[in-house]
């Protein structure tokens, strides 16, 4: 049976055991959200061994150069020593420098990191509460154009995130951990191409990274979004503002019930299209069904899915 190490403790696990239930059964709190490979909440370095990683992907090559693994993807076969992520070791300090509610359940956080951040429009990234919770979220901020990161937390349910969320100040400080992308970005090859953004509740903060970043670059064709909210739509009026200004930006608002005849009467407005989704996996799953049915070819749909387990806070 191989041996697993980490920090001063050494326990043997089974031969194949998925690392990061080694790992909590031993009592180490590991944070994760999604088991999948999608939030990169459950983070940790190998410096002895090497698991089988089966999603070696998820990572850049940079980030496993420097031994960082999922656990959550691995299994244990052979000796491992392994380092999980130490947030005031290996994150970046951040201020909390503005906070708003935009809603009576999405609440603004606008964080100051200690040095710049170089992200694209739509990544992710996970945030460490001083108490030690972690939770990942997108990225609503333009890189370049503003000098906070800016993400938008869903705080209509409990959690643990968004408990301590709630009791933040200007000046506290928060740590961030590795930055990591999604599907959902703009490429300026799509400049004269129709563009199909489709969200779902705070679904919509990586999409308004992504609509301002297309917007910058002049995107000329068409571009209709849809948000879909079961209360107000948060974002309505910055949006609003945006679509006077642009002639090419059709704006729509729906509610949860309005859901599937929408989805279902759904068409690209060309084959050309381009689709980006992102929202719950059950939002996501109908929406690049409907979309394959309309006849828009897989590769032209992008999606990123917010993914809850039970207890954790609601998806954003």
């Amino acid at each position: 049976m191989p041996e697993l190490r980490c920090g001063e403790r050494s326990w043997t696990v089974r031969a194949g055991e998925n690392l990061l239930d080694a790992l909590h059964h031993a009592g180490l709190q590991v944070p994760y959200s999604c088991r999948a490979g999608s939030c990169h909440a459950c983070l940790v370095r190998c410096v002895g061994g090497e698991p089988r990683d089966l999603l070696p992907g998820a990572l850049s090559a940079e980030q496993r150069e420097r031994g960082w693994r999922l656990a959550c993807q691995c299994r244990v076969e052979e000796d491992l020593r392994v380092e999980v992520f130490d947030p005031l070791r290996d994150g970046m300090p951040a201020r909390v420098q503005e906070l708003a509610w935009l809603s009576g359940e999405v609440l603004r956080v606008r964080l100051l990191p200690e040095r710049p951040l170089r992200y694209r429009a739509g990544q992710h990234l996970l945030l460490w509460h001083a108490g030690g919770v972690a939770r990942p979220y997108s990225l609503a901020s333009l890189p370049g154009d503003e000098p906070w990161l800016e993400f938008h937390l869903d705080c209509s349910r409990p959690g643990a995130f968004c408990d301590a969320a709630r009791r933040l100040r200007t000046g506290d400080s928060l740590r961030l951990g590795e930055l990591h992308g999604g599907a959902l970005h703009y490429d300026p090859d799509w400049s004269e191409r129709p563009l199909l953004l489709l969200a779902a509740g705070t679904g919509m903060a990586p999409l308004w990274g992504v609509l301002r970043e297309a917007l910058r670059q002049g995107h000329r064709g068409p571009i209709r979004l849809l948000h879909f909210a079961r209360g107000g739509h948060y974002l309505a009026e910055p949006l609003a503002e945006l679509a006077s200004r642009c002639e090419n930006l059709q704006l729509e608002w729906l509610g949860e019930d309005q859901r599937a005849g929408c989805l279902q009467a759904l068409h690209p407005a060309s084959r050309q299209a381009i689709a980006l989704v992102c929202g719950g996996s059950a939002f996501v799953e109908a929406c690049a069904r409907r979309l394959f049915m309309a006849g828009l070819p897989r590769g032209q749909v992008f999606s990123d899915v917010f993914v809850e387990r039970e207890g954790a806070d609601a998806p954003s």
